[in-house]
């Protein structure tokens, strides 16, 4: 199993470090493989436990919406949002079930903070900006999102780092903020500029990813901060993540331009 490193832990909530190259949430195609939610189950100890049954009902939304949410606790080992399997960084788990809830609601009024770091294919200018264009399930291909009508709002921030020269191609190291959380959205906006994240097999294009993979066997996305209020004492934090030695080897293939 890959190594989680654990940067912050106490009795409401654990910040960690996912490995790329792990799945988080266990689901009827992950088979045999261990998930980061297999690993949070074992540590938080509620492995095949089951959830404690529904609070006496109530005609309020609000209370159906919270008792969800107490199910998903243990439904998804206390994993409060996702990263896709070869995305490293930082995820957030709770170990209770109101932080759990609280957690949720901060990512639901959008009061998290997170950046990601990324290597795109191309120059990237303005050096700051704004990608807002909805994402959607492409309707001919399930598996993957794109720029479609009806899609859901989507808005990524974004600060050049760097740029690089690879061979005869610009690249560009990007810090990313996004204000919304839609699956594959950084890669999807990124894709959509046509600037698709190094070694991405599914927006990058087939011949392209594959000639990244001979240098980086995962796509160069990291999430590398995090920043949200504490469900029980109501600090705020911040929490951060370097990019790996991995990613820093690649870069160093590159010439600073």
């Amino acid at each position: 199993m890959l190594k989680v490193d654990v940067i912050f832990e106490d009795a409401s909530l654990m910040v960690l470090d996912k490995p790329a190259g792990m799945t988080v949430n266990r689901s009827d195609t992950t088979g045999s493989e261990k998930t980061l939610q297999d690993w949070t189950e074992e540590r938080l100890g509620i492995r095949d436990s089951i959830a404690p049954p529904s609070r006496p009902t109530s005609e309020s939304t609000e209370h159906d919406y919270e008792e969800a949410n107490r199910e998903a606790f243990y439904k998804r080992g206390g994993i409060v949002h996702r990263l896709d399997k070869e995305t490293s960084g930082i995820i957030l788990v709770a170990k209770t079930e109101d932080a759990f809830i609280e957690l949720l609601r901060q990512f639901r009024e959008r009061e998290v903070e997170k950046s990601y770091t990324a290597l795109v294919h191309g120059k990237i200018v303005p050096e700051e900006g704004e990608i807002s264009v909805p994402v959607g399930r492409l309707p001919w291909n399930r598996k993957r999102f794109g720029i479609v009508a009806g899609g859901r709002d989507a808005t990524t921030e974004y600060k050049v780092l760097r740029y690089y020269m690879m061979k005869n191609e610009p690249l560009t190291l990007l810090q990313l903020m996004p204000k919304t959380g839609r699956t594959h959205q950084i890669r999807v906006h990124l894709k959509y500029l046509n600037r698709p994240i190094f070694a991405d097999e599914l927006y990058g294009g087939r011949k392209t990813a594959r000639e990244d993979r001979k240098l980086l066997q995962r796509q160069f996305l990291h999430a590398s901060s995090i920043k949200f209020t504490h469900p029980v004492t109501g600090k705020r934090l911040l929490y951060e993540s370097p990019i790996s030695t991995e990613l820093s080897e690649v870069l160093s293939k590159f010439q600073v331009i």
